[in-house]
């Protein structure tokens, strides 16, 4: 089976499918993503000023300002929420899995890699359920909730609605009685030799119905969960990626309209219902049209985030991931070498997976996949690792957003004592949601806080913010702190610097310059 196939060689919803409200084509051409009118970024409270800050006159906004502190880049990782290397401990295939193994160790194995960061878990539907009003998620599932607690690590997941790698539908066997199937055909280019290939009728009431109160479920229970770092769209289609290909010109549908309603509704109660998680929506071009342009617009612009399933790709999926709004996250999937002679694929000196890291950090990722496609053993991934260790390191250390105070200034006005911060970001991403920086005394007063712009500060620019205290302030031993703001919620967020902090996350202000 070659899933990758498609994407080299081809250039919940109303109850029931009348219920669907008639839209003209929401079909959204191809253009160029940088500076596209998106709409505004996420709402942000109270907003920082930003400069800029003169220091002399007529504008001596901070006069007098000093720097009188300076931080260097962090040569570490620095984990914070919405970023980092995604470790696979399950994909289409199955969960990890290692003879004469349980599937707990297999499980922890991977969890306790040392770069691992976030896990990924993809299902299908059927492993969620498999009677209507509950959910009954499968072992691997509680597995990786309970590991992930112990291990301190998040958790990212797609539920497949349709897969070509499992003898069963994806659904549930209480559906397939309900919901007809439109019939593809057999192909030797993916899924299971031989395996007559067929897609639900994503229309149909009762396919509707069942996947609301599926998500409905599913967000009861894991929106705004604290382990839970990102849930991928329900898309059309093979894997959930958006396409049925290589059948052109074919899909379940009576015509491109009823599609593509199909999809925008599915994703609007999807996105209503995951009010605090981000969402996370394939890049796939719309190979078999079904509304794929439209539905990456409508997460842009709820401020949900994008996925691509490889690195390779199409050139409009990387225009779309390099040039996305700054607080937009990114998603690279892609499988790596398992570290054996045969799937290194060296060209020029240089392994096809060390390749596919270079490129993925040339778009800016904020999460990358440690993942040995089909084949999940952390021994895999270590084979790997062990011999080709420099390019895994140095997209882990620059994976994401890495934020510090760069230039710290001080000032008085009219009284006033205060702060000019000069933040940076040393990673390869903006910031996906809004920074937030507070200042609190020696003695635990909160002096001062805000947010900066959605996205900022973004890779290789530095964005000033204001801070002004309370007259007769002791500015020694001010602790300066960082979050993320992401749907409402608001995250830690470690300072990516050299020089320390205390042990929970704060900056001490002090004089090193």
């Amino acid at each position: 089976m070659n899933r990758r196939n498609f994407i080299q060689k081809a250039a919940l919803a109303s109850l029931a499918a009348s219920a669907l409200p008639h839209r003209a084509n929401a079909f959204v051409p191809a253009h160029n993503w940088d500076g596209y009118n998106f709409g505004n970024g996420p709402v942000i409270t109270n907003r920082l000023n930003q400069g800029p800050f003169p220091s002399y006159q007529p504008e001596d906004v901070v006069p007098g300002a000093e720097v009188i502190m300076a931080t260097t880049p962090s040569k570490k990782r620095v984990p914070n929420y919405g970023m980092g290397m995604a470790t696979y401990l399950c994909d289409e295939m199955g969960p990890a899995r290692k003879d004469k193994e349980s599937l707990e160790k297999s499980l922890e194995k991977l969890v306790a890699f040392p770069l691992t960061d976030v896990l990924y878990i993809r299902l299908d539907w059927r492993d969620m359920q498999s009677k209507p009003g509950q959910l009954g998620p499968c072992a691997h599932w509680k597995i990786a909730f309970d590991l992930a607690k112990q291990y301190n690590k998040r958790i990212a997941f797609r539920i497949q609605l349709m897969s070509p790698d499992i003898v069963p539908e994806s659904m549930p066997d209480f559906l397939t009685k309900k919901v007809p199937l439109y019939k593809f055909g057999i192909t030797n280019e993916i899924g299971l030799p031989g395996k007559i290939l067929y897609a639900p009728q994503y229309d149909h009431p009762a396919f509707l119905a069942a996947l609301q109160e599926l998500d409905g479920m599913l967000a009861t229970q894991y929106d705004g969960h604290t382990q839970v770092e990102c849930m991928d769209t329900y898309m059309y289609g093979f894997w959930g990626e958006g396409h049925t290909w290589p059948f052109a010109d074919k899909h379940p549908f009576k015509d491109y309209t009823t599609a593509e309603n199909t999809f925008i509704n599915i994703f609007e109660r999807q996105a209503a219902n995951w009010k605090h998680t981000p969402l996370l929506t394939n890049t796939q071009p719309d190979f078999s049209r079904v509304g794929n342009s439209e539905i990456v617009d409508r997460t842009i612009r709820s401020h949900n985030w994008l996925r691509t399933d490889t690195i390779f790709i199409e050139n409009m999926q990387i225009e779309s991931l390099s040039n996305r709004p700054a607080w937009i996250g990114g998603f690279v999937e892609n499988g790596i070498s398992d570290g054996s002679a045969e799937s290194l694929k060296i060209a020029e000196g240089i392994t096809r997976t060390d390749s596919i890291i270079a490129h993925a950090k040339d778009v800016g990722p904020h999460y990358f996949s440690l993942w040995n496609w089909h084949n999940i053993q952390a021994e895999r991934l270590q084979h790997y690792y062990e011999q080709y260790p420099d390019a895994i390191d140095d997209l882990a250390r620059t994976i994401g957003y890495r934020v510090r105070p760069s230039w710290i200034w001080s000032f008085e006005k009219d009284g006033h004592p205060g702060l000019v911060l000069g933040l940076v970001n040393d990673g390869v991403a903006g910031v996906p949601g809004a920074l937030r920086v507070y200042m609190v005394s020696a003695a635990g007063e909160k002096l001062a806080e805000g947010s900066l712009d959605p996205g900022y500060p973004k890779p290789g620019k530095v964005r000033q913010a204001m801070f002004v205290f309370p007259k007769g302030t002791n500015m020694e031993g001010v602790r300066m702190y960082a979050e993320i703001e992401v749907k409402g919620i608001r995250r830690k967020v470690n300072w990516a610097c050299h020089q320390k902090t205390e042990a929970d996350g704060a900056l001490l202000l002090r004089r090193n310059i």
